[in-house]
């Protein structure tokens, strides 16, 4: 059970589990055109076994009876997000059926009192997009304006809260530096031009949204705390450089109008010409930030041609994929943001979960594991309310097993199993803790 109590956090404090569209919605469904994802998948060595999003929960067809696990687990809100692929196959025209499903899906949300919770974007970009250069190309924040006028003009006034970008770092440092990621490059000029495009993107999208009247916009910056690996100076440095262009270099563009001095000394000559000239569009005022967050890293120096970090084993205990647990690092991002970037400006915790090799016995699955997870994890979300950190809302990662990107199905966050062969869904003991904790 979870050691915690609804009474614990302040009132009208929002709990939730989140999702996203290519990790469960069945992206052959529904008239959705191909997003790189799929190219990604099909490129022999990228994803394990191949393994792509066509299927994957099949929530396309039963969102309703998995809106009802959220109702019944006694949550408040779902935070999902939209698939740009599906609603405009080629990045450009409109899809009705994609549009009709975001449709219906908002209503089911309401029918069941939760809050809907948008995100824009989270990594679905349509592959004819992709085609004509994607994060790379300038016009991709002209592109994902269009986008966002689109479907928000359908259901943006049923939403509670709008999020423009999942994870910058993912969008822009792992899929063109490190190449984990669809497109798969590893290319410092088109790692530098993503980083600074996905904020103009996201600062676009927040000036449409201003302009059609919508409220409560935010983005989502994902958070993995640095320790150095040892005392050294070049250690220390080695984990401040990580520090700012993994967790500092987004949330300091979006709201402060700067980059870190390390960033642009290491990237500066790749950015676009007159990239400063954007900056004033990048920082239009958000109403809220939310933080995803999951683990640390151990950081040591490298010798390389550009000084990225290396990583070092941790002594912590370790999730199924392989990352400590550390929740203290959860409990010192929300106060460094809120006193270094945010403010008063309200603070979500929109992602935090762990995967964990679950199996099904005697229809039951016991992952006493992320149990201990998520009580570490909100204790150290109440222990920052306690220090006046405007913490409004704790949204666990995720609903249910899906498609783990490039680690295809093997690797399980959910709080209820999928059998990826029948598709059976069966609540954890994890989903009857927090069914327990919210008085469902």
């Amino acid at each position: 059970m979870l050691i915690h109590k609804r009474s614990d956090f302040p009132k009208g404090f929002v709990f939730g589990a989140a999702t996203s569209a290519y990790q469960i919605e069945g992206h052959q469904y529904g008239g959705a055109g191909r997003a790189m994802w799929d190219d990604f998948a099909a490129t022999p060595g990228n994803v394990v076994r191949a393994e792509d999003g066509a299927v994957a929960c099949d929530h396309y067809h039963r969102y309703e009876a998995d809106l009802d696990l959220l109702k019944d687990g006694g949550f408040d809100a779902y935070r999902f997000s939209t698939s740009w692929a599906r609603v405009m196959p080629d990045g450009r025209t409109v899809n009705s059926e994609g549009l009709d499903f975001y449709d219906r899906l908002t209503d089911a949300m309401l029918e069941r009192g939760l809050k809907p919770c948008a995100t824009l974007y989270h990594w679905e970009l349509p592959s004819a997009l992709a085609d004509q250069g994607g994060w790379r190309n300038r016009d991709i924040a002209g592109w994902f304006g269009d986008f966002t006028e689109v479907i928000m003009g359908r259901i943006g006034d049923r939403m509670h809260s709008i999020a423009t970008i999942n994870e910058f770092w993912c969008v822009a440092f792992l899929s063109h530096f490190l190449g984990h990621h669809a497109p798969g490059l590893r290319d410092i000029r088109a790692t530098a031009r993503a980083m600074h495009h996905v904020l103009l993107a996201h600062g676009t999208s927040i000036e449409r949204m201003r302009g059609m009247g919508l409220s409560n916009l935010g983005a989502v910056f994902n958070m993995e705390w640095a320790t150095p690996a040892d005392d050294s100076p070049e250690a220390v440095e080695a984990a401040a450089l990580y520090d700012d262009y993994y967790n500092r270099f987004y949330i300091s563009g979006a709201f402060k109008g700067t980059y870190p001095d390390r960033v642009v000394k290491a990237l500066g000559q790749h950015f676009p010409d007159r990239w400063q000239d954007d900056l004033a569009t990048i920082s239009a005022p958000l109403d809220w930030a939310g933080v995803n967050y999951y683990t640390r890293s151990i950081i040591a120096p490298n010798d390389g041609p550009w000084p990225h970090h290396n990583g070092v084993e941790g002594p912590l205990s370790k999730t199924q994929m392989g990352w400590e647990v550390y929740p203290q690092g959860l409990h010192d991002f929300l106060v460094r943001t809120a006193a270094e970037y945010t403010g008063d400006v309200p603070l979500w915790v929109t992602e935090n979960g762990m995967a964990n090799a679950d199996t099904v016995s005697d229809g039951a699955v016991q992952d006493q594991a992320r149990i201990d997870y998520f009580n570490s994890h909100l204790s150290a979300v109440r222990e920052a309310i306690a220090n006046g950190v405007p913490v409004k809302g704790y949204m666990a990662w995720s609903l249910l097993d899906n498609y783990e990107w490039a680690l295809g199905y093997e690797k399980r966050f959910g709080m209820v199993h999928v059998d990826f062969e029948t598709l059976e869904r069966t609540p954890k003991a994890s989903w009857h803790a927090f069914r327990q904790m919210l008085g469902a």
